[in-house]
């Protein structure tokens, strides 16, 4: 017999313990599920569940997180090349996931109510839905990009993938509610007809914002997942915005004002719950992303689920939180700007060319 090693071991109990939970929060819902039989049905302690996961609701978001993400490495559509045919391809990647019998519904049913029923959950919810809209509007802005009148602001199709994924949302909360009631052809087929509501919905860059530094130093990040992608990299030349689950709408100020490549870490003080969370809220729609639309219409964005806080120390932000707003900007494998404060990303953004100080 091959003997484990501590770190196998860990991962084999992690797994039992994950597939257990799913198990028993199908057949009794989050609110009547037992660890007491989550252990036993993973065969393993009560201690051991709690090793793994802290609390109840830690392993709940992490079961639902793993389904989401695993939900999205299905192909579910083909990539649409108009907005109508994207968004209907989205919508039917969507509702291929809805719950379609008790059972199903069981795992999901409860989230919503758990999100309402504290802020520590709910604010960064709103924040992860915001984070969702910027993405999928990046995605229909890059697959028809709007017209600029002369001298108007930054056109942007935020609002109307905010739409969309309101009705996606819905669908999949009375799916949850009701199961059987939900139509998915008319579901798919109003996500199309959305994507010819005017919305006139335009981005002006903010009023104030912190100065950026002068910087010389090295940028030598770690690998890291990017999910919007579900790919590893290693953050190369741009802007790094590092953002608390409390500011995660900060992002849309980088994106804006650099015009390129924008790597969001998100960080929190709360991983065991906020971490998952932010896998599961992103993978809902990313995994619809990318199967419904063409590659080079992906968003430039790169989200960063940052549990350790390595690549925000590789960026000098040391100490994290869920209200932190930072951000560097990298050319040639050195930090050349830095920013602190509400901005940070649009600060460092704006820079252009930043001047090397002397390291001497």
């Amino acid at each position: 017999m091959v003997r484990l090693s501590r770190a196998e071991t860990q991962e084999r109990n992690r797994a039992k313990v994950l597939a257990a939970a799913r198990d028993e929060f199908a057949g009794q819902g989050f609110r009547d599920a037992k660890i007491d039989v989550i252990a036993e049905r993973a065969e393993l302690t009560r201690g051991a569940v709690y090793s793994n996961f802290p609390g109840k609701r830690a392993l709940y978001l992490a079961v639902l997180a793993e389904l989401a993400e695993r939900s999205a490495e299905a192909p579910h559509a083909t990539p649409g090349k108009t907005l109508p045919d994207a968004l209907g391809a989205l919508a039917r990647a969507r509702v291929a996931a809805l719950p379609l019998d008790e059972e199903q519904a069981g795992l999901t049913r409860d989230l919503m109510p758990e999100v309402l029923a504290d802020e520590r959950i709910r604010r960064p919810f709103a924040q992860l839905m915001k984070l969702n809209g910027l993405l999928l509007g990046l995605a229909l802005e890059r697959l028809d990009p709007p017209e600029r009148p002369a001298g108007a602001p930054i056109p942007r199709r935020v609002r109307l993938a905010e739409t969309v994924l309101t009705t996606l949302h819905g669908a999949g909360q009375l799916a949850a509610a009701a199961p059987g009631l939900v139509e998915p052809f008319d579901v798919v087929s109003a996500c199309e007809r959305l994507a010819g509501l005017p919305l006139n919905d335009w981005w002006a860059p903010p009023v104030i914002v912190p100065a950026a530094q002068a910087a010389d130093r090295p940028w030598s990040p770690p690998e890291a997942v990017d999910l919007v992608r579900a790919d590893p990299f290693v953050p190369a030349d741009g802007v790094v915005v590092v953002l608390g689950t409390h500011r995660l709408t900060a992002a849309e100020e980088a994106v804006r004002a650099s015009g390129g490549d924008v790597t969001v870490v998100v960080v929190t003080s709360e991983p065991d719950e906020l971490v998952p969370l932010t896998r599961l809220i992103v993978a809902e729609v990313c995994g619809g992303l990318r199967q419904a639309f063409p590659e080079p219409s992906w968003p430039g964005v790169r989200v960063v689920c940052d549990v350790t806080g390595t690549l925000a120390a590789a960026a000098g932000v040391l100490a994290v939180s869920d209200e932190t707003e930072a951000a560097v900007r990298t050319e040639r494998g050195r930090i050349v700007a830095t920013a602190d404060g509400r901005g940070a990303g649009h600060a460092v953004s704006t820079t252009g060319e930043v001047s090397r100080v002397d390291s001497a």
